[in-house]
């Protein structure tokens, strides 16, 4: 009587699915996207998840009655194995007090030849209708595997933006390291050139520290043009960003006719970092020197106009301490072109003017005047067009300091 009653339970089951022999491919398409809108998941992953939900919760959270466990079984054994009818051969017998497998055996037998398909859909749609909470774990299953691949597709945008940041960082980083090569050439380059201008002062100097001791000279050589170097690169920067400052400060004194006067006279000088093209216009004015500054005296550096030349530039700096620098011009015609060097105790005694190196003097004029510079930090220089033929005094003033002695590193040169 059971089987009876099961037998006429899966007929309407199959009924109402239409499953028709010359159909089957048409139906099995037609299920599947059924399922696939309704669910939004493909059939095949809806049945394997309308599976795990019968085994965790069947007998637990849902109770289903005899005959649609009967129903669920015979759907599975006819996805796994097929229709009944081609697989009865290899079952094994039943016993004769087994009801349950042969009513199981019975309900699949009445699914005929059910595709796979279509008994997976037979399943899903089974289980749905028999338990309200299925759909719920499909759709909270669908909203995880969506969130899922949304976090991956995020993961991969991530990916691929860190890949290009790194592309975009070993890009800039090599840039950055062509544009460090080509700086310290052009450091080596200065240093070099800095290095062969003042090697010759820096090693009388050495010489007159160390006499006899080769060694402990070539040390000091080595010292003071690091020394130098250094100097010379901060006056250069800072020559460079005080440019538009002094460029100012000309403007707003332009209403002085003092200040005009002195402006006319005086400018600072405006270093190249090409080493080569200046070396190209800079005629040797056999100015370069080393002097001691004593404590009270100040040291006049007469440097005269040169016939060839049109402007004089200067450059300087001391040891330790920093001294007086000012710059006057005698007005005359020199007899030489010869840069001399004079030491007095007081400024006053050096503005007496040397009536042998003129042929016609006139007082001197003032183009800079006279107060400390801190050139124990920095090298400190200048220029000046010529006004004329004449003499220029610069001054290196320690009358001030009455026990520190400086020592003077100082070039002078002139320009075509």
């Amino acid at each position: 009587m059971a089987a009876d009653t099961v037998s006429s339970q899966f007929t309407e089951t199959v009924s109402d699915l239409s499953i028709h022999t010359k159909t089957v491919e048409t139906q099995d398409d037609a299920s599947s996207e059924c399922h696939s809108n309704k669910y939004g998941l493909p059939l095949l992953d809806v049945y394997k998840l309308a599976l795990r939900f019968y085994k965790e919760k069947e007998g637990k959270a849902v109770h289903f009655s005899y005959e649609d466990k009967l129903q669920l079984v015979a759907f599975t054994q006819q996805v796994i194995h097929g229709p009944f009818t081609e697989t009865a051969h290899k079952l094994p017998p039943l016993g004769a007090l087994d009801v349950v497998g042969k009513d199981r055996r019975l309900a699949w037998q009445k699914l005929g030849n059910l595709t796979n398909d279509q008994a997976r859909a037979g399943f899903v749609e089974l289980l749905s209708r028999k338990c309200a909470l299925f759909s719920t774990f499909i759709e909270a299953h669908r909203r995880e595997k969506k969130e899922k691949e949304r976090l991956a597709k995020e993961a991969e945008k991530q990916k691929i933006f860190e890949e290009q940041e790194r592309l975009k960082r070993e890009v800039e980083e090599k840039i950055q390291q062509e544009q460090r090569e080509k700086e310290e050439s052009i450091k080596r380059q200065i240093q070099q050139a800095l290095n062969e201008q003042t090697y010759d002062q820096f090693r009388k100097y050495a010489e007159q520290h160390y006499p006899g001791d080769p060694e402990k000279q070539g040390a000091l050589v080595k010292q003071l043009q690091e020394q130098h170097y250094i100097q010379y690169m901060q006056q250069l920067q800072a020559v460079q960003k005080s440019e538009a400052a002094v460029k100012q400060e000309i403007c707003d004194e332009s209403n002085s006719e003092t200040t005009k006067k002195r402006l006319e006279g005086s400018e600072e000088l405006n270093v190249s970092s090409n080493t080569d093209e200046s070396q190209d216009i800079l005629v040797p004015a056999k100015g370069d020197g080393v002097v001691r500054v004593g404590h009270g005296e100040t040291v006049t550096v007469r440097v005269p106009t040169h016939q060839e030349g049109s402007r004089l530039f200067w450059e300087f700096a001391t040891d330790h301490y920093d001294i007086g620098f000012g710059v006057y011009f005698e007005y005359g015609t020199p007899t030489t072109d010869q840069v001399s060097v004079h030491i007095s105790e007081s400024e006053d005694e050096g503005e007496e003017l040397d009536d042998e190196i003129y042929e016609e003097v006139i007082h001197p004029n003032d183009l800079e005047a006279v107060y400390r510079r801190d050139c124990q930090n920095e090298v400190y220089a200048g220029s000046h067009q010529y006004p004329g033929q004449g003499v220029y005094l610069l001054k290196f003033d320690n009358s001030y300091s009455l026990w520190r002695s400086k020592t003077l590193y100082y070039r002078v040169y002139y320009t075509q």
